[in-house]
């Protein structure tokens, strides 16, 4: 009996150590990538005051952060906006530009549809008629709809007929559909993430200012 119980605590203690550094390497993962995305901070402001969407300057962030962890020269992944592929821009300041007016944009015609913000949101990874979709279903982005819209008109458009999916590892797919994505359906958990991003980045600020 003493064996068991000196066997389940070396068990334990075990589990406790290994939950301990996941807990370290996830908080150590996170602060890197805030880090990085707050270099970027002063511009993104800048460009949200010249596109009338200053109140929307932490989420730009948080879609820069959900995008590239502020990395390399298009940080915003806004270029495909623009021409149709990403990575095209030769500086992050063009990214920027293009990434936080794109968001606007997106903005602007979301509220003139009576939709929610959170559906040009999504729109920034599904495009803009995802905001026509949304429209004409409720106003309202849900999880439902995203998967809707990647499964029957964005995978289907890019070639991805049999609506074939793909293992994706995250908290948001883990819980709603066992983790996976379509093929060409873009990520239909995408403003989930940049809401929880958008969490991390507004709980951080006073640490990086």
């Amino acid at each position: 009996m003493k064996k068991i119980r000196r066997f389940l605590k070396v068990m334990l203690a075990g589990i406790l150590l290994l939950v301990v550094c996941a807990a370290l390497f996830w908080g150590y993962r996170n602060y890197t990538a805030l880090k990085q995305v707050y270099t970027y901070e002063a511009l993104i402001t800048q460009e949200a005051a010249d596109n009338d969407i200053s109140e929307y300057s932490s989420l730009a962030l948080a879609i820069m952060l959900t995008e590239s962890k502020g990395q390399g020269d298009d940080p915003m992944q806004s270029s495909e906006s623009v021409y149709g592929q990403q990575n095209q821009f030769d500086s992050p300041e063009e990214s920027i530009a293009q990434g936080v007016a794109y968001l606007a944009e997106l903005i602007d015609k979301a509220e003139q549809q009576g939709c929610d913000l959170w559906t040009a949101v999504q729109a920034y990874n599904f495009g803009t008629d995802y905001i026509d979709y949304v429209a004409e279903n409720g106003g309202q982005n849900t999880l439902q709809l995203a998967e809707s819209y990647s499964k029957e008109v964005l995978s289907p458009l890019l070639g991805n007929d049999d609506q074939e999916m793909y293992r994706y590892w995250g908290i948001q797919s883990f819980f709603y559909n066992g983790g996976y994505l379509y093929h060409n359906g873009g990520n239909l958990f995408y403003a989930d993430l940049v809401k929880m991003n958008q969490w991390k980045v507004t709980a951080t600020a006073r640490f990086f200012d």
